[in-house]
C-alpha cells in the first residue's frame, strides 16, 4: 500500500517510510492512496479472534512492507494482557479493551489499562515497537519530536523509554496539565527521554513541532520523527479498538453501531471514520468537545475557525484544550473529495492565522454522509456527569470520557448501541473527581505517591530556535 499527502506535492511512500517521518514533505498528513475494504466475510472470521489477532488482520491491510510473521509478532508483543494491567479492578484484561455496559444500548469501551492510564497507550505502544523494528532493519535511529496536552507526552514516552535507536523530545505547556500528567513525563530519568516545558498552551507547542517538521534540512539531518497522532501509524493502531467494540456489542454484520468520541486534536474519531470507510458498520460519530468547542462549532456551521492562544480556555478536561486540531486535515480531504488543491487553498489560510466556511459550499451536505454529529460540554457537565455515573452504575470516571458521555446522551438512538470511548482512568485528573465525588479515585499499585517522584523537566519559551539548538546540543 501506498501513502499519499492530502497536500497532493509529496511522492507517494510506504508504510514504513510515512511511519518515521510525520509529516509529508509538503507540509500535509499522509493517507493511503484508497482505503483498504472489509469484506462481510472477513469481518464474520474477525468475531472469533483475540485483540492480538485482530490488531494483526488489520494492520496487514495497512502496513505491506512489513513481513506477515513480523507484523504478527509485534502484534503479539504489543497486545498482551501483562502491558494492559492497570485496569479498575473489576475489568477483563483479558479482553484488553473490555465492553462495560452502562445500560440497553449505552457501553463504555475500556481504553485505559495500559502502563499510562489512557487510551493513547493502544497506539504507542505498538508505535513503540514498529519504530525499533524498523530502524532496527535499516540500521538507523531517529529523534522523535511531539507536543502533548497531557496524554499523547506520557503515553509516547513510556512506549519509547529504553528502545534502541529511539531519542524523544516532548513539549507540553508549562501549567495546563494535571499534576498526575506532569509527574508521569517528568518523573521518567531515562537517557533518551527529554521533557521541554513551554511558556504557553499546546497550539504553541504543536505550531513549533511542525515548524521544525517543515524546515526539511534540519528535519533530514536530525532525524526528526513524529508520535503525535499526526502520525499515520497511530491512527491505524486506533482503527483497530473500533472494530473490537463492534464485535464486541454485535452479534451480527447487519446490524449498526454508534461511537461517541471525546476530542481535541481529532486523531481518535479520525480512526473512526477510517474504520467506517473500511466497511465497518458505523450509523454516527459522535463527536464531543469541551468549552474550545472548535469543531463542534464546524460540525454545526461548516465554518472552521481555531482560537488564537489567549483565547484557548483552561478546562478541567485539559487534554481537549486544543485550538488547531492537526487530524482534522484528513477529514477535510475526503470531504472535499480527496482535492489537494482545496485542502491546500483551506490551510493556506488556517496556517496563516485565519479560519475558512464551507457553509454555502457541496461539501457540507457530505458531513451527514460520513456519519458526523456534534455537541459540547463544560465544567458544570463534566461535574453532573461524572455524579450521575458514580450514582447510577458505580462507576468513577475521568473528566474527558464524561464530555464524550454527556454528548452521547444527546444523540442516542434506541434500536442501537451506542459506544462512548473511555480516554483515561479518573486517577489522571484527580482535582475534579475530588470536586464532583468528595473523594479520590482507585489509582493501581504502580501510580501510587508518582507526584512526590524527582522531576526532570527543561522550561523555555516560545521559540523554534530555543528547540532546534536543545535537539541539536542533545544528539551530538
Amino acid at each position: 500500500m501506498q501513502y499519499l499527502s492530502t497536500r497532493g506535492n509529496a511522492p507517494q511512500l510506504g508504510f514504513s517510510d510515512i511511519l518515521l517521518g510525520g509529516l509529508m514533505e509538503d507540509g500535509g498528513l499522509s493517507l493511503p492512496a484508497s482505503y483498504p475494504t472489509v469484506s462481510d466475510a472477513e469481518l464474520t472470521a474477525m468475531r472469533g479472534m483475540s485483540y492480538a489477532e485482530l490488531a494483526y488482520t488489520l494492520l496487514a491491510k495497512f502496513a505491506t512492507d512489513i513481513p506477515a510473521d513480523d507484523l504478527r509478532a509485534l502484534a503479539a508483543k504489543t497486545y498482551t494482557p501483562a502491558v494492559y494491567c492497570n485496569a479498575r479492578p473489576d475489568s477483563d484484561t483479558s479482553q484488553i479493551t473490555p465492553l462495560r455496559k452502562l445500560e440497553k444500548n449505552l457501553y463504555l469501551q475500556e481504553l485505559s489499562n495500559g502502563p499510562t492510564l489512557a487510551f493513547k497507550d493502544m497506539a504507542m505502544q505498538l508505535l513503540g515497537n514498529l519504530f525499533e523494528y524498523v530502524l532496527a532493519k535499516r540500521g538507523e535511529q531517529i529523534n522523535i519530536l511531539g507536543a502533548t496536552s497531557g496524554d499523547t507526552g506520557s503515553a509516547a514516552e513510556y512506549a519509547m523509554r529504553g528502545k534502541k535507536g529511539v531519542r524523544v523530545f516532548m513539549l507540553s505547556p508549562r501549567e495546563n496539565m494535571s499534576a498526575f500528567q506532569r509527574a508521569q513525563m517528568y518523573s521518567l530519568q531515562d537517557a533518551n527521554i527529554f521533557n521541554l516545558a513551554v511558556r504557553g498552551m499546546f497550539d504553541d507547542a504543536q505550531d513549533i513541532v511542525k515548524a521544525v517538521s517543515n524546515d526539511l534540512a534540519f528535519k533530514a539531518e536530525y532525524k526528526i520523527g513524529a508520535v503525535n497522532s499526526i502520525n499515520w501509524g497511530r491512527v491505524a493502531a486506533q482503527v483497530i479498538y473500533y472494530f473490537k467494540g463492534y464485535l464486541a456489542a454485535t452479534t451480527s454484520n447487519n446490524q449498526q453501531v454508534n461511537f461517541a468520541v471525546p476530542s481535541g486534536n481529532f486523531g481518535n474519531i479520525c480512526a473512526g471514520h477510517i474504520a467506517r470507510m473500511m466497511g465497518l458498520p458505523i450509523r454516527k460519530l459522535v463527536l464531543a468537545t469541551n468549552e474550545n468547542d472548535v469543531l463542534d462549532e464546524f460540525f454545526r456551521t461548516g465554518v472552521y475557525r481555531p482560537r488564537k492562544t489567549a483565547d484557548v480556555k483552561v478546562t478541567s478536561s485539559p487534554s481537549m484544550d486544543i485550538s488547531k486540531a492537526s487530524n482534522f486535515e484528513r477529514f477535510v480531504f475526503d470531504l472535499v473529495g480527496r482535492d489537494p488543491a482545496v485542502v491546500r487553498e483551506l490551510w493556506k489560510a488556517v496556517d496563516g492565522g485565519g479560519h475558512f466556511d464551507l457553509s454555502t459550499t457541496p461539501y457540507i451536505p457530505r458531513i451527514a454522509e460520513f456519519g458526523f454529529v456534534s455537541g459540547r460540554s463544560n465544567h458544570a457537565d463534566r461535574i453532573a456527569t461524572i455524579q450521575r455515573v458514580y450514582k447510577q452504575y458505580g462507576l468513577m470516571i475521568d473528566t474527558h470520557t464524561a464530555d464524550g458521555l454527556k454528548v452521547a446522551l444527546e444523540h442516542l438512538d434506541d434500536d442501537i448501541p451506542t459506544i462512548v470511548l473511555e480516554t483515561a482512568l479518573p486517577a489522571k485528573f484527580e482535582e475534579t473527581i475530588i470536586e464532583a465525588l468528595g473523594e479520590k479515585p482507585w489509582r493501581p499499585a504502580s501510580m501510587q505517591n508518582i507526584e512526590a517522584l524527582p522531576q526532570r523537566v527543561e522550561v523555555m519559551d516560545i521559540k523554534v530556535q530555543a528547540v532546534k539548538d536543545f535537539i541539536v546540543t542533545h544528539t551530538r
